[in-house]
């Protein structure tokens, strides 16, 4: 049994995202990248800083020296947002778990086999969406995502590893009692991000005529996963601020349910929202 849905569409997300900032920038807004944070702190009153300066008493300072200030904050950190968040003295709960979704390769001569989007009904124990065919605005086809833990929050590859993002998932979020609660599907993910047959096994399910042959490795993504002290999994909206008078001025977003692309416009609307509320605008 299955469902169809001939309307499903696909876009190219990276266009998507690149027409938000040419709207944002033509609206007087500023994109600065390569902008790591380090500080969000208030600024002191001080005689060297103007009139016009003390209007923006934010400032937030990157790891270069280089400061911005403001008025107001909005965060979408997505694999940083804990740690975004307790700059301004927030909870460190939430925390973000990494879990990294590879996808393989469909091969140019097999892409005739799959017309369309094909999605296996989600386990609704995981937000996760399960292996499934997704077709690319470049003719190719993509097949996953598996989910396993990442060992770096930027682990886009197997064997990425950052010692301090490890042992902040081990020591501070809950996935040890997420891991010993859902043990039979953690192996199951990770034997088939190792062994290609297992994924193969599972794809022919939906289309019988795919082989190891047909398949290459692809890339791979990350996933921010809130992830709560008693191993459960966040799947709702966390907002937050902070203490003391900078997080009345501060909107962190901790943590933002999928499909957050597709419904990325319903989501600002949703934040819009919230800060009118939060700064009485």
């Amino acid at each position: 049994m299955a469902i169809d849905c001939p309307y499903t569409g696909i876009v190219d997300y990276r266009q998507v995202a690149l027409s938000f900032a040419q709207d944002f920038q033509e609206a007087g807004g500023s994109v600065l990248t390569s902008f790591e944070v380090k500080d969000i702190e208030m600024a002191g009153e001080s005689p060297s800083r103007s009139e016009d300066e003390m209007k923006y008493p934010i400032v937030i300072r990157n790891t270069k020296g280089e400061e911005v200030q403001c008025q107001y904050v909005v965060t979408c950190a997505g694999l940083y947002s804990d740690r975004i968040s307790e700059l301004s003295g927030c909870n460190p709960n939430p925390q973000i778990v990494p879990f990294r979704g590879d996808y393989l390769l469909l091969k140019p001569e097999k892409c005739y086999l799959v017309k369309g989007n094909i999605y296996p009904v989600p386990d609704g124990r995981f937000p996760f969406l399960g292996v499934h065919f997704t077709p690319r605005l470049d003719g190719s086809i993509w097949l996953g995502p598996n989910a396993v833990l990442a060992f770096k929050r930027e682990g886009y590859k197997p064997f990425d590893f950052n010692a301090r993002d490890i042992v902040d998932v081990i020591t501070k979020s809950g996935l040890i009692k997420l891991a010993l609660q859902n043990f039979s599907y953690g192996v199951n993910e990770m034997y088939k991000a190792c062994f290609l047959s297992a994924t193969v096994k599972h794809l022919q399910k939906f289309i019988p005529e795919i082989t190891i042959r047909d398949i290459l490795r692809g890339p791979a993504g990350v996933r921010a996963q809130a992830l709560d002290r008693s191993g459960n999994l966040v799947e709702d909206f966390v907002f937050d601020g902070g203490v003391g008078v900078i997080g009345n001025r501060i909107l962190h977003v901790r943590n933002a349910p999928s499909p957050a692309a597709t419904s990325s416009l319903a989501i600002s609307g949703m934040i819009a929202d919230e800060v009118q509320q939060r700064f009485k605008l």
